[in-house]
């Protein structure tokens, strides 16, 4: 009961409340409140009509008259029968109109002027692939980028120089299986054995790790694309920039990495830490820098986004910052309205009805070209052309060879944190080298960018590059996040080397008309150790992690059944994140879900996890 509801809460602060699903969801305006639920049946619809106006919480803090009218008004829920429907609204609509006012004199904010070129910074990070593996074998026509001559190989096994050995190829076939990528297999990739003390490190345990999981895998990991197969990347390559020296933050699987493109640490995380995707990753972003700058930003998602994995970014205050890739990403570009820093997040399950465009194995690269393809031509067409740059990188290299060694040395910790047992990674080398394509008018065309310049000897591209870059563009008053992206190189001056943008940039890139899977998505299949990541958050986003089976809610789910399960996740929770905003509910507070697997699924829709419950 609604009632009931509020005599167990604190009436001392003003309470904010939305309606979903029959739920009533309210927050007490405290440091560090709780959304929970209460009962709506019984209770007349009126009495969720009243809410704190946009206005009212952007215009923080307010005066004690103010807070004190709000408070009154809603309490006057405990005491509505002893007054008039008409009088009360009559009430509201003065409260409206009062704050309103006040509004004007508490918020008045005069947008940041950016003086450089770029105003707004479009970033997509796709998935596991390495350097040589996409684009080594563009050295051929471009002797200037550091890829591959055909001379390069790794013996099947390192402590035997007479065993057989692999060479690179160009025949880069569809990926049915996984390479290794976990921390252990990329420290034998990089290093042949235990002994990391090489450096440079010798990149030759590629075909040995490899061959320590079968199947042919070590031509697999030792082969890439003909450029002819990936028309969109190299028509991108040689109208833009290329970095030949763009490397992972972390010699690990996906979400360390991941989370230093946006927060230039993993906060220790070395893989995939449970208890955290629970809680939400706790470090300060480049989207709250930005917030902080008065600087826009959205996050475009397509099934699932990842930076959900990060606390700050589910609180309510950036709810209406997640928009539909599909619905919304043309729209805005179209209409001008393209935020100042843009993250594009990728389709993660491959479905029939809308197949992965995120490169990971084993997913169709022609489907992640045809993505790409799509995102710069929405970008060409818009009218902020001209002040737009975007960054194409990868977030690891997925196991496959890259024959350039990896930094091992004057590589910063970022914040002091040491990672867990059993290797007590002390977060001071990189992974290994990656794709990445610089994108804008203000580019010359047939840009290859090497080693940074600075701030250090020792600095390099890696992810941590892009917060640092952002940093600079955009002229942000706050500190660098960590002492890693303060090491790092940036690319901002790469968009000063002309005084007028480039006209003859291309509206349209190649058709891609090769696909090398030779079947379409299998949706019964089980998930990746990435997906399953993605369905622990899911089950976090709609309140099931509290069953006592979480984090094996993926392992019996098909991918079909997991897509499904993310994207309902998704829209429930930010829903009813903007149902408890637009009631009023303090922007700090993050919407937790009752459980939607045992109120709302009938068992076998998720996959036989359900059936306990």
């Amino acid at each position: 009961m609604l009632l009931e509801a509020f005599e167990n809460s604190s009436l001392s602060s003003s309470v904010g409340f939305a309606l979903v699903e029959s739920q009533l969801i309210y927050a007490q305006m405290l440091p560090n409140p709780e959304i929970i639920s209460g009962d709506l049946q019984s209770l007349p619809l009126y009495t969720i009509q009243l809410g704190v106006p946009q206005y009212l919480h952007k215009s923080l803090p307010l005066d004690s008259f103010i807070r004190t009218s709000f408070l009154f008004l809603v309490s006057g829920f405990l005491v509505i029968k002893m007054v008039s429907r008409r009088v009360f609204f009559v009430l509201v609509f003065f409260l409206h109109l009062l704050v309103f006012s006040q509004s004007l004199d508490f918020h008045v904010h005069k947008k940041p002027k950016i003086k450089g070129p770029i105003k707004t910074l479009v970033v997509l990070v796709m998935e596991n692939r390495s350097f040589d593996h996409i684009l080594g074998w563009m050295k051929s026509a471009r002797p200037e980028i550091d890829g591959l001559t055909g001379k390069e190989s790794n013996r099947v096994s390192v402590s035997d120089p007479d065993s057989a050995e692999v060479f690179v190829s160009d025949d880069a076939l569809f990926v049915d299986s996984d390479p290794g990528h976990s921390f252990q297999a990329i420290k034998e990739q990089i290093f042949g054995s235990e002994n990391i003390s090489a450096n440079p490190a010798p990149m030759s345990g590629f075909v040995q790790q490899a061959e320590s999981m079968g199947g042919g895998m070590s031509k697999t990991v030792m082969s890439g694309f003909k450029p002819a197969v990936l028309p969109v990347y190299t028509a991108l390559a040689n109208e833009f920039a290329v970095f030949d020296r763009w490397f992972a933050s972390v010699p690990s699987s996906t979400q360390p990495n991941r989370f230093y493109v946006h927060s230039a640490t993993s906060h220790g995380a070395s893989s995939n830490v449970q208890k955290d995707l629970i809680q939400g990753f706790p470090q300060k972003t480049i989207f709250d820098s930005l917030d902080e700058n008065d600087l826009s930003f959205a996050i475009y998602y397509q099934n699932i986004p990842t930076t959900l994995f990060f606390k700050n970014l589910r609180k309510l205050k950036h709810v209406n910052r997640f928009q539909s890739y599909k619905t919304k990403f043309k729209l805005h570009a179209k209409l001008g309205k393209l935020p100042n820093y843009a993250m594009i997040e990728q389709r993660y399950f491959d479905v029939e009805l809308f197949p992965a465009n995120d490169d990971h194995p084993s997913h169709d690269v022609a489907v992640g070209q045809k993505f790409v393809k799509e995102v710069y031509e929405t970008l060409r067409s818009s009218p902020q052309w001209n002040e737009t740059a975007m960054l194409i990188v990868y977030d690891e290299h997925g196991g496959f060879y890259d024959h350039v060694p990896t930094p091992v040395s004057g590589v910063p910790n970022p914040d002091g944190i040491i990672g867990p047992d059993p290797f007590y990674f002390r977060f001071d080398r990189l992974g290994v080298r990656v794709p990445a394509i610089l994108v804008s008018p203000w580019i010359e065309k047939g840009t290859v960018i090497h080693e940074p310049n600075g701030p250090t000897t020792y600095s390099q591209f890696e992810h941590s590059s892009i917060p640092a870059t952002v940093k600079k563009l955009f002229n942000l008053k706050s500190n660098f996040l960590t002492k890693r992206d303060a090491w790092a190189g940036t690319f901002d001056s790469y968009f000063y080397f002309r005084d007028t943008p480039r006209g003859d940039c291309p509206e349209r890139l190649p058709e891609v008309v090769t696909s090398l899977r030779p079947r379409g998505p299998k949706e019964d299949v089980s998930l990746s150790e990435f997906q399953a990541e993605l369905i622990q958050l899911a089950s976090q986003l709609n309140g099931d992690h509290i069953f006592n089976t979480y984090p094996d809610i993926g392992k019996s789910m098909t991918v079909g059944q997991a897509n499904w399960y993310a994207e309902d996740a998704v829209a429930r929770f930010l829903e009813a994140g903007r149902v408890a905003l637009r009631a009023g509910a303090n922007e700090s507070a993050i919407v937790t879900m009752r459980p939607s697997l045992t109120s709302r699924t009938a068992v076998g829709d998720y996959g036989q996890y359900l059936q306990s419950h």
